[in-house]
């Protein structure tokens, strides 16, 4: 037997993935689809202070000699994912003999495993299932319910493969990566340590979700929140482990569409009390989008028959008509009164369509929704809040739940599935050893002076009680507009002004204290009305005589006009602006005052907080002040799940400063729905080197390039695509090659740190998260290629999650110690806040420009996603963004 494990993102590996064997050994990297992955540079960083941790990993061992049959599964007709589950099992169940009383391993699709080969390489066999008649009951009959029928489904299953662990030992043996990890089998194990818990649980993506775990939570708007758990199998240094996690998500609530909709639209909320309310237009869209593809089951006849929502009819339930099998015309009211004594309620509303070919209407009263549907919708604020609120279990409790999900399911005695394969996972979480960096000593201001700082709280928070802003910006014109508010709200505005201007002065940031002209004072139904909006920034702009650099908003409550707000302010007027809520104003706090002033010097060009030892300084190998370095990040919005017709947004940033870089401008674009690879890396790149050359003076020797939210299965598609696309921009330039090093950074994975003590037990610190600066390279990493975990943040809820950062690309050839120390002390320098953030601050700064790219398109997309598309004639058209003026696009206005 061997014992093996390790970790990575959350995605699915396709079902139909192969080894890549054309993977060789090149120096210091692996080829992977034409690209190469760099490899560790060394055995694995040094610097820091040791600390004892656990990972929720857990070791899997495997018999390499035993064999594992793959066959394809071809089931007729083609049953939905969960009868094709009842299928296997019932097949499992009738044909023990003719499958040597083995327990099959199924994905619910295409694939099944079986721990011993059948004489044949071909079997057949036919399933029968009790299924309700979809047809209505014909008119006559007493009791009004369908006769229970069965339905005969034919199994085909051909042998594929036949998969071993031979070719995995060889992969964790190997140490110059010359042998592609087999994924055939890693899948097949995947598979077959998943199957024991499916049949109790409804599966969402590579996690499990149980009423064992806990009840569902009512979180309101029609969605329920359930526990369940994350489980992946991966390979890393110290061998095969699976990462198990707990995990959390939203559900559609099983009750009545008309109930549902109550508590799903606001405007429906008395439906039961006003049985006959119709819909007006805009209602119906609303209506029709929280109701498509949800899948309901009617309840005025017995039936076990599921069916997907396509729509809403045009017409009201009374006023609808249609024909039966016999050709005879029915009202649809008249047709539920004669055929099943039910007298239609809410006459007025439309009926559901549910016919995939055919029309085939239901009324809504007499449809459930079925449990066990992922809430795909977008969740409120409110709901977002019980959501993490549910999940928010402190490092101790996280641990205690994890632990017993695996014992729970691997360590009972007869857990079939895994002894039939030969496997056994063990039921204790990873032991290892991760480092405590330490913090960089930080350059404020003083009257004028540097000062330095060195983070020492064991939170490394700082304040700025006694300092000044590292670069204080000057803001000689500015103005403020109210939307919305009491008149005892608008009473706050001139405390408001002379507290900010107060708080600016003492962070040595220049704000005029009087206005370009007087506080103006809007209702916040303006923020309706774009054109309004965009006239009325234009009058205070011109009262500025075109220089205006700052406009505060101040807002009643969030409204979705917001995002018009940034539209017209940014790619129309062209000026800054900082939003703020009068509930803030209300109470005026040192710390709301102190934020607000940090973004708005961020926005405005200035600098909060920089390194006080330079780049060159901390890692002299690689950087010098004669050879400028650029740091960028990368990042793709994508649009809601629901939303199948909208652009991604791509957003890049770009360091303009050195040698120490903090100061970030950015480029943004649309590009094909969902696509993950950038499309126009190179325009973007081009005209952010073209800046850097204006503010640097020369181009950059080095570029150290972050790019996030790209899986594993993406990465050499990833690599080989993006990093072409950037030499390609670079060879525009004559003889200019810089160094390029890119780096995939993760947070979207399920590894967790916990404390632990040197002889395995537990400590006073078990219910405290690792503090900032904890990484790990070793034991729960890839076995060869170059990623750590670094938790750079202190967690005050919940559980930290570390983030992953993967070198996929390395010509500028850092060692361990200087890859983390240098990403570790970039996130000190993170603008918005006084102290160190999860994620380094170009990812950071990427993912915000992209979410403003979004909110460009977000109203003028609304009215598309409100139509309810069946078919779709047309290929679609990616909208471009507005473009920015020029007086913002050079400043950090998305910060």
């Amino acid at each position: 037997m061997l014992q093996n494990k390790r970790c990575f993102t959350d995605e699915k590996i396709p079902c139909d993935m192969k080894p890549n064997n054309a993977s060789t050994h090149q120096n210091s990297s692996i080829s992977i689809q034409g690209a190469t992955m760099a490899l560790r540079p060394d055995v694995g960083g040094v610097n820091g202070t040791m600390i004892p941790l656990y990972a929720n990993h857990f070791l899997v061992r495997f018999d390499p000699n035993q064999k594992i049959f793959h066959y394809n599964v071809d089931i007729s007709p083609r049953p939905s994912k969960e009868t094709a589950r009842l299928i296997k099992n019932k097949l499992v169940e009738e044909n023990s003999s003719a499958l040597l009383g083995t327990l099959l391993a199924f994905d619910g699709r295409k694939n099944l495993f079986s721990p011993v080969g059948f004489q044949q390489g071909k079997l057949e066999f036919f399933v029968s299932l009790p299924v309700a008649s979809p047809r209505f009951v014909a008119a006559g009959r007493n009791d009004h319910l369908d006769k229970q029928k069965h339905k005969i489904f034919r199994v085909n299953l051909r042998l594929v493969s036949k998969l071993s662990g031979e070719d995995l030992v060889k992969y964790f043996n190997e140490e110059k990566g010359g042998i592609p990890l087999p994924q055939d089998y890693l899948h097949a194990l995947d598979i077959i340590l998943r199957e024991g818990s499916m049949e109790s649980s409804i599966p969402v993506g590579r996690s499990l979700y149980s009423r064992s775990m806990g009840d569902a939570r009512r979180i309101g708007g029609g969605a329920v929140g359930l526990s369940g758990f994350f489980q992946r199998l991966r390979p890393t240094k110290q061998g095969l482990a699976l990462n198990v996690d707990l995990s959390i998500t939203a559900f559609h609530e099983s009750t009545g569409i008309i109930a549902y909709l109550q508590k799903r639209c606001e405007f429906l909320k008395g439906l039961s009390q006003m049985k006959s309310r119709a819909l007006t237009e805009d209602e119906r869209r609303e209506v029709e989008k929280a109701l498509k593809n949800i899948r309901v089951f009617v309840c005025h006849r017995q039936t076990d028959q599921r069916y997907d929502v396509r729509g809403l009819t045009e017409e009201t339930t009374e006023n609808l008509k249609f024909r039966d099998r016999s050709g005879k015309e029915y009202m649809v009211v008249d047709y539920f009164k004669e055929h099943y004594n039910h007298d239609i309620q809410f006459r007025n509303l439309p009926c559901l369509q549910i016919g995939r070919s055919k029309p085939c209407y239901v009324p809504m009263e007499l449809c459930m929704v079925c449990e066990g549907q992922k809430f795909l919708g977008k969740l409120s604020d409110e709901q977002t809040s019980k959501m993490l609120n549910m999940g928010c279990h402190g490092p101790s409790e996280r641990k205690g739940i994890i632990k017993g999900v695996v014992e729970g399911a691997f360590a009972a005695k007869g857990c079939s599935y895994v002894d039939q394969f030969n496997l056994h996972v063990s039921k204790d979480m990873t032991q290892l050893s991760g480092r405590v960096l330490l913090p960089p000593k930080l350059k404020l201001g003083n009257r004028g002076r540097i000062k330095d700082i060195t983070p020492d709280r064991f939170d490394r928070q700082w304040n700025l009680l006694d300092s000044h802003v590292a670069e204080a910006s000057n803001i000689k014109s500015w103005a403020l507009i109210s939307f919305g508010g009491t008149t005892e709200q608008h009473s706050f505005i001139p405390k408001f002004i002379s507290q900010l201007s107060s708080r600016c002065e003492q962070l040595g940031i220049l704000l005029n204290n009087r206005t370009v002209v007087s506080p103006l004072f809007e209702r916040i139904e303006l923020l309706n009305n774009g054109d309004i909006l965009e006239r009325n920034l234009k009058k205070i702009q011109e009262a500025a005589s075109g220089n205006l650099q700052l406009l505060i908003c101040v807002m009643e409550r969030k409204h979705r006009g917001y995002a018009d707000l940034k539209r017209i302010a940014e790619t129309s007027v062209g000026v800054v602006t900082q939003c703020c809520l009068y509930s803030n104003l209300s109470k005026l706090t040192f710390q709301f005052l102190a934020n607000l002033t940090l973004k708005i010097n961020a926005k405005l060009g200035g600098c909060n907080v920089a390194l006080y030892n330079s780049l060159p300084c901390q890692i002299p190998r690689i950087f010098s002040d004669e050879e400028p370095v650029m740091l960028m990040g990368a990042d793709v919005n994508h649009p809601h799940p629901l939303d199948d017709s909208s652009p991604s947004v791509v957003a890049v940033v770009a360091s303009m400063n050195w040698p120490s870089p903090n100061k970030y401008i950015s480029r943004m674009r649309s590009q094909t729905h969902r696509k993950e690879i950038i499309e126009h890396l190179d325009v973007m790149t081009s005209e952010l080197l073209e800046e850097f050359l204006k503010e640097v003076g020369k181009l950059p020797s080095r570029i150290i390039f972050f790019r996030d939210g790209v899986c594993e299965t993406l990465f050499g598609k990833v690599l080989k695509e993006e990093l072409q696309a950037m030499r390609a921009t670079c060879s525009n330039y004559p003889g200019y090659k810089p160094s390029i090093t890119f780096i995939v950074v993760q947070k979207r994975h399920h590894t967790r740190l916990f404390h632990r003590e040197k002889n395995g037990g537990s400590t006073h610190y078990s219910d405290q998260n690792v503090p900032p600066g904890t990484v790990v390279d070793t034991v729960i990493t890839h076995p060869r290629e170059f990623d750590f975990y670094l938790c750079s943040h202190w967690g005050t809820k919940g559980t930290s999650r570390p983030t992953h950062y993967h070198v996929l690309w390395d010509e500028n050839k850092f060692q361990s110690d200087e890859m983390q120390q240098l990403i570790y002390n970039l996130c000190y320098t993170f603008a918005r806040c006084t102290k160190p953030v999860s994620l380094v601050p170009p990812v950071y700064y990427a993912h915000l420009a992209a979410y403003r790219g979004r909110l460009y398109l977000e109203r003028s997309d609304s009215m598309v996603t409100n139509r309810t598309t069946l078919y779709r004639a047309a290929p679609l058209q990616t909208a471009p963004l507005p473009k920015l003026r020029d007086s913002v696009k050079r400043l950090m206005f998305y910060c």
